[in-house]
């Protein structure tokens, strides 16, 4: 038996409801954008996830591309991570699961971003920690690099974002989910910018091998300063709600450039 709401004050959110509310936003048909959502901020919405995805697409239309990050930080040299014993973390390099791109679940991306991942014709990125999954007529050219050195880099899905001026929607979800401000970080020049080790098993030549690489030391302690500077300045953030949620729609472009320049001067 399902659990009814937990609230009297809750009304249920149709799939018509969230399309009204992203048209009423500004979300453009037929062009890329990038969300970030949490389903329980949009409400009880009725059919949940399904729903959700449902309503993306008729926002964006046929001609437009949705895209979502769908990282398995579960595949991160465990000495990255720094959450489990250093005497574990030869026995976990060992057996960590290969990534496989259809398979591999994503880690803390939310039911939408998970139930996107499996979306019959989506195309998911092969970087094994820094998936982005997209789907739409600029699938391809999104997912199609991703190199290890350099997941939030300018030849990575985001820089595809940003040539492609998509948009970045946050459905409930603060600025600091916003995943293309690493990109910006890429960009900036600023004290402490430094790389980090980090590593994979992967199959080299049909042999399993663990595999390293370096790659930029990202942080998200400031993205929710640099966005409300962004929009206080520029005037470029649209906002207003969807179904039961708080939604900022922010152009991709415009955000890099500005918060390149922010971080540089900032941190």
């Amino acid at each position: 038996m399902s659990s009814a709401p937990e609230t009297a004050d809750l009304r249920p959110v149709t799939a018509e409801r969230l399309v009204a509310d992203l048209r009423t936003l500004g979300v453009p048909e037929g062009a890329p954008v990038m969300v970030h959502t949490s389903l329980r901020a949009l409400g009880w919405v009725i059919g949940g996830p399904q729903a959700v995805l449902e309503a993306l697409r008729a926002a964006v239309g046929p001609h437009g591309t949705l895209a979502m990050p769908t990282q398995s930080w579960q595949l991160c040299d465990p000495a990255m991570l720094q959450e489990l014993p250093e005497e574990w973390w030869p026995t976990i390099r060992q057996h960590l699961p290969l990534y496989d791109a259809a398979t591999t679940p994503s880690q803390t991306m939310g039911a939408v971003a998970e139930l996107f991942r499996t979306t019959p014709g989506a195309r998911r990125s092969p970087h094994p920690h820094r998936s982005i999954t997209a789907a739409g007529p600029e699938a391809e050219r999104i997912t199609a690099r991703h190199p290890l050195d350099s997941p939030a880099g300018e030849e990575s899905p985001l820089g595809a974002l940003v040539a492609l001026d998509a948009w970045v929607l946050l459905l409930g979800v603060d600025a600091a989910k916003a995943t293309i401000l690493h990109l910006a970080e890429h960009r900036a020049d600023y004290a402490g910018k430094r790389s980090v080790p980090n590593g994979v098993a992967m199959l080299v030549d049909g042999h399993r091998e663990w595999t390293t690489w370096e790659e930029l030391d990202v942080h998200d302690h400031d993205f929710v300063d640099v966005a409300a500077a962004f929009a206080a300045e520029t005037g470029l953030v649209r906002s207003g709600r969807v179904g039961e949620a708080a939604a900022h729609l922010l152009p991709a472009r415009a955000l890099v450039e500005f918060a390149a320049e922010w971080f540089t001067a900032h941190r």
